[in-house]
């Protein structure tokens, strides 16, 4: 049975003392970052500082630019694609490699230990094909940041499986959490923004309204829900949240959900696993801000889900 914890990182107030996780670093199991759809490498820099300033933990992120992600083009070639059951191979063989890559530098760090995977989006579920097929020998843990992990359910009027089938594959294939006891799997979701139906009462043009709201605007949702002196304010809310819920219902098929502004709460946790949530917390380290906008690698969430890796 999966355990559900919730967290509210504005009422939490994390201590730590660097220097008592330096004499510790050696013994730490090292972890791998795999990024998430469409981000890069660096994307994950200040993470990889942080674990290893901060907590001790030494990191390797797997090495992916933007444009590799071109390379899923490939999938287009597959009849399969337009039938909607993709398989991760061998259209995402690019990234299995550089991830087994990355490992192998990782495994060089363990020196004989175990290490750990940090999925942050798509590279949660990529991380489970990984382990798949090319085994789990070495990997004590995997920790999902906002990944969707259930595919879209189908029949579902207004929704397309925007994997075209991988996630089913993923859902039928791969080994479930708490299946193998040595293999941790800790899922953890942001509750950020709740989404909304496209039509309420509002006029079929809403949706065109808010796709024209910056995204990278730096105000917490969570905040301006709670902010009712301000119109205009909550007219932006209102409007964002129908653009959100939309996303949302491609993901787990409902509107009305919470999730990071990206991936529904629901999509981003794993029966059988650790199942974590915390408020406020944003998608993707690209148009997070620490302070306004954290996501789950920003420096007070992570001080919340950090110690997972320690032990």
């Amino acid at each position: 049975m999966a355990m559900a914890v919730s967290f509210s990182p504005l009422h939490l107030k994390p201590s730590f003392h660097s220097s008592s996780h330096s004499q510790f670093s050696c013994s730490l199991r090292p972890a791998v970052i795999l990024p998430g759809l469409g981000n890069n490498s660096g994307d994950y820099d200040k993470l990889r500082l942080l674990l290893k300033e901060r907590h001790g933990v030494h990191s390797v992120v797997v090495k992916v630019s933007r444009i590799d992600w071109l390379r899923n083009a490939a999938g287009l070639l597959d009849p399969n694609y337009w039938r909607g059951t993709l398989r991760p191979r061998p259209v995402l063989d690019w990234y299995l490699k550089k991830t087994d890559e990355a490992i192998q530098e990782a495994k060089e760090l363990a020196q004989g230990g175990t290490l750990s995977l940090i999925g942050h989006s798509a590279g949660g579920w990529l991380a489970r094909v990984y382990m798949e097929e090319f085994g789990i020998s070495q990997i004590s843990m995997l920790l999902t940041l906002g990944t969707p992990h259930l595919p879209p359910p189908k029949g579902v009027p207004g929704v397309i499986d925007q994997t075209r089938g991988l996630l089913n594959y993923v859902d039928k294939n791969c080994s479930k959490a708490g299946y193998n006891p040595e293999l941790k799997f800790v899922c953890i979701a942001g509750r950020y923004i709740q989404g909304s139906r496209l039509f309420g009462n509002s006029d079929a043009n809403t949706i065109l309204a808010a796709a024209s709201i910056s995204s990278n605007q730096p105000t917490p949702e969570l905040a301006i829900t709670n902010n009712t002196s301000n119109s205009t304010d909550s007219t932006t809310t209102s409007l964002r949240a129908r653009f959100v819920g939309q996303g949302y219902k491609q993901v787990c098929g409902e509107s009305e959900v919470w999730g990071d502004g990206v991936v529904p709460e629901v999509s981003a946790h794993l029966e059988g696993a650790l199942n974590i949530s915390f408020d406020g917390v944003y998608h993707s380290p690209v148009g997070s801000d620490d302070e306004l906008r954290p996501w789950y690698g920003s420096p007070a969430i992570l001080d919340q889900w950090v110690h997972h890796l320690l032990h």
